[in-house]
C-alpha cells in the first residue's frame, strides 16, 4: 500500500476544498434533534447536493451508479468533508454504507437499477431490520418467520434498534424461511417496503435523549419475492457481506471526526488550565496514537477491500473492536477536560460520551468481533 499522495490526488483533493467551500455556506441550519421528517429532508437534500455535483456514490462502483473511485480518493473525500464540517450522511446512513453496497454485490440487475439510483439521488431512506429483542448479540437466533404465499414472502415477528425506522422506505431485513434448518441456514435477506400494511413502528428513547432506534412490528407482512437479495436460505452469507461494510468501512469518517475532536480536546485543556496534568496529556498522547493507527488500518482495509472486489475483508473486525473502545476512550477523556461542565447536556461532547457507550455493541458486540478476530484472523478453535 502506498500512503503518498500522487498529483491526481492532490488536485482532487483541492477540487473537493473548493467546492466544499464554496457549497457549505449556503446551507441552511440543521433541523432540531427531535424533527425526524425535518432531518430527513435536511440529511436527503444535501445527498442531493454531493450527487448534482458528482460526489455521491464516490466509491461505488460505475456500474451501481458511483464514481469508481481509488480508495485514496474516498479517504481524501471523507478527510476534506469532515474537516470542512459537512453534513454526515444522516438518516440515510444505512442505504449508503451498507444496505446499498450489499445489493450492489448480491443484487441482481433489475434490483441494482430499483434501489440504487434512489439512494444515490437523496430521494430514499433505508434502515436495518437484523436485531431482535430476543437474540441479543447472537444475530442467528432471530425468530422473526417468514413463509412463502405464492409471489409473497408472508413475515410475522419483531425488531429492535432499527435505526431510523420511521423516517425509513425500504428495510434490509433478515427472516427465517426454513425453521427446521441450522441456525446459520434458513436465513434469508429481503428488502421490505416500509409502507407495507403490518408494520408497526414504536420509536425508543436512548440514554442520550434521542429517538433514533425504534421497535419494529410484523403482522403477516407481506414482501415481495422479486424482493430478496441472494437466493432463499442464503441469507447468513449474504448478512456476511453487509456486515463486512457495516463494520469495514462505515465508520471511517467518524475516525477523521475524531481525530479533529481531540485536537479541540487538547485545545481546552490549554485554555482551562488542566494541560499541566502530566498524565492527562500522556493520556492524550496515546489516544492520538490510537487514532493515527485506527487511520492506517483503515487505509489497508480500504486498499484490501479494493482489491478484492470491494467487500471488506475480516480486518474490519479489527478496526470495529478498536475503535469502538478507543472512541469510549476519547469522550471519557473530554468529561474530564470539562470537569463539572460534562454533566451539562447542551456542552459540547456530553451527549457525544452518552452515545459513545453504545458503540461496543452497536454492529456486533465486541465480544463478538473478538470471537472472529480469534478464528478467522488467528485461526484459534472455536470455543465451547
Amino acid at each position: 500500500m502506498d500512503l503518498a499522495y500522487t498529483p491526481e490526488e492532490e488536485e482532487f483533493r483541492a477540487r473537493l476544498r473548493g467546492w466544499l467551500a464554496g457549497v457549505l455556506p449556503a446551507l441552511g441550519p440543521k433541523p432540531s434533534p427531535d424533527d425526524w421528517p425535518g432531518r430527513r429532508a435536511y440529511d436527503l437534500g444535501w445527498q442531493r447536493t454531493l450527487y448534482d455535483a458528482g460526489y455521491a456514490g464516490l466509491h461505488w462502483p460505475v456500474d451501481a451508479g458511483g464514481r469508481g473511485a481509488t480508495p485514496t480518493q474516498h479517504l481524501i473525500y471523507l478527510e476534506e468533508t469532515e474537516r470542512a464540517g459537512a453534513p454526515y450522511v444522516g438518516a440515510n446512513f444505512v442505504g449508503l454504507l451498507h444496505a446499498g453496497p450489499t445489493v450492489a454485490s448480491e443484487g441482481n440487475p433489475e434490483q441494482r437499477a430499483r434501489w440504487l439510483p434512489p439512494v444515490l439521488r437523496g430521494e430514499e431512506v433505508w434502515c436495518q431490520g437484523f436485531s431482535e429483542p430476543d437474540a441479543g448479540s447472537d444475530l442467528a437466533a432471530l425468530r422473526t418467520r417468514a413463509h412463502r404465499d405464492g409471489d409473497d414472502y408472508v413475515v410475522s415477528g419483531s425488531k429492535i434498534w432499527t435505526s431510523h425506522a420511521e423516517v425509513a422506505d425500504w428495510c434490509e431485513l433478515l427472516v427465517r424461511t426454513d425453521p427446521a434448518a441450522p441456525r446459520h441456514r434458513g436465513i434469508t435477506w429481503l428488502a421490505m417496503p416500509m409502507d407495507a400494511p403490518g408494520i408497526t413502528v414504536r420509536p425508543l428513547r436512548t440514554l442520550a435523549g434521542s429517538t433514533e432506534f425504534a421497535e419494529v412490528f410484523l403482522d403477516e407482512v407481506r414482501v415481495p419475492v422479486a424482493n430478496r437479495v441472494g437466493a432463499e436460505n442464503d441469507g447468513w452469507r449474504v448478512t456476511m457481506v453487509t456486515l463486512s461494510y457495516e463494520r469495514g468501512t462505515a465508520f471511517v469518517g467518524e475516525v477523521v471526526a475524531c481525530r479533529r475532536v481531540l485536537d479541540d480536546i487538547a485545545r481546552e485543556a490549554r485554555k482551562n488550565g488542566r494541560w499541566d496534568d502530566a498524565v492527562l496529556r500522556r493520556r492524550l498522547g496515546r489516544l492520538n496514537a490510537e487514532f493515527r493507527a485506527l487511520w492506517r488500518l483503515t487505509q489497508w482495509n480500504v486498499s484490501e477491500a479494493q482489491g478484492t472486489g470491494g467487500v471488506p475483508g475480516v480486518g474490519g473486525s479489527v478496526f470495529k473492536l478498536s475503535y469502538s473502545h478507543a472512541r469510549q476512550e476519547l469522550f471519557d477523556t473530554a468529561a474530564e477536560v470539562l470537569g463539572p461542565e460534562a454533566l451539562d447536556l447542551d456542552r459540547e461532547w456530553t451527549l457525544d460520551r452518552l452515545s459513545s457507550l453504545s458503540y461496543t455493541i452497536a454492529a456486533g458486540t465486541s465480544q463478538i468481533q473478538r470471537n472472529i478476530v480469534a478464528e478467522r484472523i488467528l485461526g484459534l478453535p472455536r470455543g465451547r
